[in-house]
């Protein structure tokens, strides 16, 4: 017989769905159940296990009035449930937590155990310690605590336990913090303490000592090139190394151990002063070369806005609850307000843009994971406990290459300054046409050669002017004569030392001057060796021409030490030897002449 089943029709997809929810929700409970099971379970302490995550035993109980004792919270056993996350961090909250986990301790154990809380950031822990009932062990921990008062003077918060082996206890801790509640409890043998508290010390040494690398870095260039790019660089460092070591510990344990006002400041003080060097860092990189913009003025009213904000937190009238929410904010609008500017520059190809987006990318993406961390939406392990501490030495590296590129971008703009001045110098010194110095530059060249002259180091200024040079400018034109004047140039230099000076003072008229000379007859055959060298006609293409040359000259110091005297003896000895004749070598008294025949 054939068996039918007695309802033929299919089910609405609804109530299809509607079973699939149903089996879900089911499922979910099992699994929480399990999960509050487990929690219920003892933690067993074996010896072999060096380390133990407390976490997955514990359960918690709210405080929202702040006044549970404990013996209130042990009439109170059944109200514990488990915690909402797994991942050893509760969020921020305003409530204490009581927080219960029982241990075992197994036979071969020793029953010698740290406590170890490692999230410095904690304001109060009191650590209760329970043996059928009864406290045998009560510590308080907390950063609120005297640091020479803590039972282990150690990075985090951390005690000592003797505990029986065999023996079952039972583990209450309650938790006030204005901060975060992270909560990554352990129990460790000291070996294994240890070892983690190195790893953390080394992890630790080397970012902050990169970190001051880079301040020490960036302060040196600031007081060499006094660009403010490096020193609004320094601020960012320097709070984002403050935030760090007042969060893992390091500050309180080597910098400020007693001082209880910086250990409650040093978080929102930090924060501040990093985002306040945001504003000025990203204003400078991406707005340097507009003083004047919009841009530049809204980034410096924020970083004063922090300033004001720094100060009302130091005085207390704002409280470190306010200062988290304001920061968490304020603290993105640096990096918000520059992104069309770094794209700007990214898409021109200045490195300038992409290492600010790269850097922004990485920071939104740690800080994104920290404030999951800090709200309890993300488990407690070493990447996501040390997120932002990686991501901000990240970006601290990649605004170092910003730097880099600012200071190529300096170095280009002094040699592009220094063309330019050396090309305006050449322009005032410098004879365009034959590239000899002018007046200006001979004047120069006197008054640093006169000083030096003396009875046996004598200095000769010989002034010279072209016999013939009209008519053959008139002749064959302008630029022949042009032509002509560079040959003279060429020729002039040519019978001269190399430590001689030749100047053009304008149109045919040459000045030599010629020192370290022995006497006045080394002078004179200086004179005539130029003379000489006119006797020889200028050859200029197909065209041969014949110029001469006068010469007077006058000597320091035995006719003056004065750069305007010289010149005045040496052009009067000239104009006298042209008066008489033309091609000759006159001094400026006149007792010496000499003829082309």
């Amino acid at each position: 017989m054939a068996y039918h089943h007695p309802t033929a029709h299919p089910q609405p997809a609804w109530r299809r769905l509607w079973k699939v929810l149903a089996g879900l929700v089911l499922l979910l409970g099992l699994l929480a159940g399990a999960g509050r099971a487990h929690a219920a379970q003892p933690l067993v302490l074996h010896d072999s296990a060096g380390s133990v995550e407390v976490w997955p035993a514990v359960s918690m109980l709210s405080d929202p009035t702040l006044k549970l004792g404990l013996e209130d919270v042990q009439a109170r056993a059944g109200d514990f449930t488990p915690p909402p996350s797994r991942g050893a961090t509760l969020g921020v909250r305003s409530d204490a937590i009581w927080l219960r986990a029982p241990l075992s301790v197994h036979l071969t154990s020793d029953g010698r155990w740290t406590l170890d809380i490692n999230h410095p950031d904690l304001n109060r822990v009191d650590v209760f310690v329970l043996s059928a009932g009864h406290v045998t062990r009560h510590v308080v921990l907390g950063s609120l605590q005297p640091y020479s008062e803590r039972p282990l003077q150690s990075r985090s918060h951390a005690v000592a336990l003797e505990l029986l082996p065999g023996q079952a206890y039972e583990l209450l801790m309650r938790v006030e913090t204005r901060a975060a509640m992270i909560l990554p409890i352990t129990l460790n043998k000291s070996s294994a303490m240890l070892a983690t508290a190195v790893d953390e010390q080394m992890l630790q040494g080397v970012l902050t000592g990169l970190a001051l690398c880079l301040l020490i870095y960036s302060l040196a260039q600031w007081a060499s090139l006094r660009e403010p790019l490096f020193i609004f660089y320094a601020l960012l460092i320097s709070g984002s190394l403050m935030f760090s070591l007042h969060l893992f510990g390091i500050g309180r344990q080597y910098l400020w151990s007693n001082s209880l006002w910086f250990t409650e400041h040093a978080s929102g003080l930090s924060a501040l002063l990093a985002t306040c060097g945001s504003f000025l860092f990203i204003s400078q990189a991406l707005a340097g070369d507009r003083p004047q913009s919009r841009f530049l003025r809204a980034m410096r009213c924020g970083a004063v806005l922090c300033v004001v904000l720094g100060i009302a937190y130091g005085l207390d009238v704002l409280s470190t609850r306010a200062i988290a929410a304001i920061v968490s904010i304020l603290g993105l609008v640096p990096a918000l307000m520059g992104i069309p500017g770094a794209v700007r520059k990214a898409i021109a190809g200045d490195g300038v843009g992409t290492s600010l987006l790269a850097a922004w990318l990485i920071y939104f993406v740690t800080t994104a994971v920290m404030i999951g961390v800090i709200n309890g939406f993300v488990p407690v392990n070493f990447w996501t406990l040390h997120s932002f501490q990686f991501g901000a030495t990240i970006d601290m590296l990649l605004f170092m290459r910003v730097l880099g590129l600012r200071t190529h971008a300096l170095q280009l703009e002094a040699l592009h300054a220094n063309r330019e001045r050396d090309a305006m110098h050449s322009l005032a010194h410098t004879d365009p046409l034959t590239g000899l110095p002018n007046r200006r530059g001979l004047n120069m060249a006197l008054a640093a050669a006169l000083p030096r002259c003396g009875k046996n180091d004598l200095l000769a200024v010989y002034m010279m002017d072209l016999d013939g040079f009209k008519p053959v400018n008139d002749q064959h034109g302008h630029d022949v004569g042009d032509e002509l004047l560079v040959a003279v140039t060429r020729r002039l230099q040519g019978h001269v030392r190399q430590s001689d000076v030749v100047a053009r003072l304008g149109g045919d008229e040459f000045v030599v001057m010629a020192g370290h000379l022995a006497g006045t007859q080394q002078a004179q055959e200086l004179g005539l060796k130029l003379l000489d060298a006119f006797r020889l006609p200028f050859s200029l293409g197909s065209i041969q021409v014949h110029v001469g040359l006068t010469v007077g000259y006058a000597i320091a110091p035995d006719d003056s030490s004065d750069a305007a005297t010289l010149l005045k003896l040496a052009d009067a000895a000239m104009y006298s030897g042209k008066q008489s004749g033309k091609f000759c070598l006159r001094r400026n008294t006149g007792d010496l002449a000499l003829s082309s025949a």
